[in-house]
């Protein structure tokens, strides 16, 4: 007998995956929000969340960089597609970070428009 669901989404059942409207509004009400960018460093020529984090998915030292971060702290993950957060979340989350929110759908979701200001 096979598993009928994806193991992605599974991970994403267990965890906090907000989609980009309430992402956003968390974010912006929550003390010691702390947002991080998980996508390469190609992706942020498609823009960037201002005061966002740069942890590169697939840098050598994207571990080390993820366990110097303050366990306490909230943290609001996004990257391009939402693939790379889920896995990011889920190791923060069984590594002991209480409090982790993946952005669902990812960078390209965001309706940036005139709700946010953003780099490009």
């Amino acid at each position: 007998m096979t598993c009928k669901t994806p193991r992605w989404r599974f991970l994403k059942s267990l965890l906090r995956n907000l989609p980009p409207e309430e992402f956003l509004a968390a974010l912006e009400q929550t003390p010691r929000a702390r947002l991080l960018d998980v996508r390469t460093g190609k992706e942020l020529e498609s823009g960037v969340l201002p005061n966002a984090l740069h942890l590169d998915f697939l840098a050598e030292d994207f571990l080390d960089r993820l366990e110097g971060l303050d366990k306490d702290d909230f943290f609001f993950v996004y990257c391009r597609t939402g693939r790379r957060s889920l896995r990011v979340c889920t190791y923060m989350r069984n590594s002991g970070f209480r409090h982790v929110f993946n952005l669902d759908g990812g960078f390209g979701d965001l309706r940036l428009g005139d709700t946010l200001n953003y780099v490009k």
